[in-house]
This record gives C-alpha cells, sequence and structure tokens, in this order.
C-alpha cells in the first residue's frame, strides 16, 4: 500500500478519536467517562386501595456492573496507527512483524507493542480467556478487541475495533490486513465477545481508589 495512502488513512481515523477523548475530558471528568444519573422514583396513586405504590425504574435492571475504564486516548492513538501502518501486509500464520507478515493475534501484538504495561499472550484465544475486561458491544470504543468464533467451537480469531462498526484484522491465508465492519452478516454471526486491554498501573489504580 501506498505510504501517501496509509498516511492519509491514519489522519482520518484518528481525528474522530482524538475528538472523542476531548469531548469526553470536557463534558465526562470522571477517569471511567461515566457520568451516574440521579435515580427517578415513579410514584403511582392506586385509585382502588387509596395507597401509594413505588414503582422500580425500568433502567435499574438492566445494570449489571461498572462501566469498564476507557484506554488512555494516547495510548488507543498508537494502537490504531500502528495497525494502520501495516494495511495491505499479507496473511501469514505465525506472522508479527510487517516483514514477515501478519497473522490476526500476531498483528494485535504487534499494535500493543509500545503500550507500556501491556503483555497480550499470543493467540486469540488465550487473550480472549484471561486478559482484559469484558465490554458490551454497544459499549465498543477505538483499541477493543473484538472475538470471534469461525468455523469452531472456540475463540480463533481477534480483531482490532476501529469505531463506527468498522474493524482492523488479518484474516486468513491469501488475503493481507484490512479494514471491515460488524455490519456485514458474517461477522455480525461469528462475533463471541469484546474485552478492553488496560495497562497494569491503570488497573491497579482502580483498585486502590475503590
Amino acid at each position: 500500500m501506498r505510504p501517501f495512502f496509509k498516511t492519509w488513512l491514519t489522519i482520518c481515523l484518528l481525528i474522530p478519536l482524538a475528538a472523542h477523548a476531548t469531548n469526553r475530558e470536557q463534558r465526562l471528568p470522571n477517569v471511567n467517562g461515566f457520568t451516574p444519573k440521579a435515580h427517578v422514583t415513579q410514584i403511582s396513586e392506586n385509585s382502588s386501595k387509596n395507597k401509594l405504590s413505588v414503582k422500580r425504574p425500568t433502567h435499574l435492571s438492566s445494570v449489571s456492573s461498572k462501566p469498564v475504564p476507557q484506554m488512555a486516548a494516547k495510548q488507543s492513538s498508537t494502537v490504531l496507527s500502528r495497525a494502520v501502518n501495516v494495511l495491505g501486509t499479507p496473511y501469514r500464520w505465525g506472522g508479527s512483524s510487517p516483514s514477515k507478515g501478519f497473522d490476526c493475534s500476531g498483528l494485535v501484538k504487534y499494535a500493543f507493542n509500545d503500550v507500556a504495561a501491556v503483555d497480550l499472550p499470543r493467540t486469540s484465544n488465550a487473550m480472549a480467556s484471561g486478559h482484559g475486561q469484558k465490554v458490551e458491544r454497544k459499549d465498543l470504543k477505538p483499541g477493543d478487541l473484538l472475538f470471534f468464533n469461525i468455523k469452531s467451537r472456540r475463540v480463533n480469531h481477534v480483531a482490532i475495533y476501529l469505531g463506527n462498526d468498522r474493524f482492523i484484522h488479518a484474516p486468513r491465508r491469501g488475503k493481507s490486513v484490512t479494514i471491515d465492519t460488524l455490519k456485514k452478516p458474517y461477522w455480525d454471526k461469528n462475533y463471541v465477545v469484546a474485552k478492553r486491554v488496560l495497562p497494569k498501573e491503570q488497573n491497579t489504580l482502580r483498585i486502590v481508589q475503590r
């Protein structure tokens, strides 16, 4: 892929990320980007018994856990930039460098190589099993890892989320590192889970603050 095109694509992808980070800092001062809303208790009068009954807000039943902290904007930008810069690199099983090619997990390892305090395992299944914090699909942020099971009973493919349902990955033999979308029925059907990989220092800080 031509260097000029890679540079242009990198800028197009990272500008929305920078804008997102700026807005988050201005409007959401919390570290994890979550601003709790005051719970509203709905009170209705029971006309038949002249008693007041309290209705639990329906949105409370869907809240199962605290929001997952976001990766620092600088780290997310680094991950995406490294991945986008190797667009067009041929797929090679076991590959983890631009010169030798990439398989899916090799690309992820390469992209996260410059993120301090992050040491990912080598396979997609190991990444999905023991690393990162699970995030809901509706809460995906750039830099999150997407996991798929393709003709298998377990996770065997990983990609890096770019935003707007797009992701970058090394698909399979005969293909190259490319950008794809979750809107395609094939990827939507085989999607399993998403994980957010945070540096160890950030995880430690979160535990101390509790």
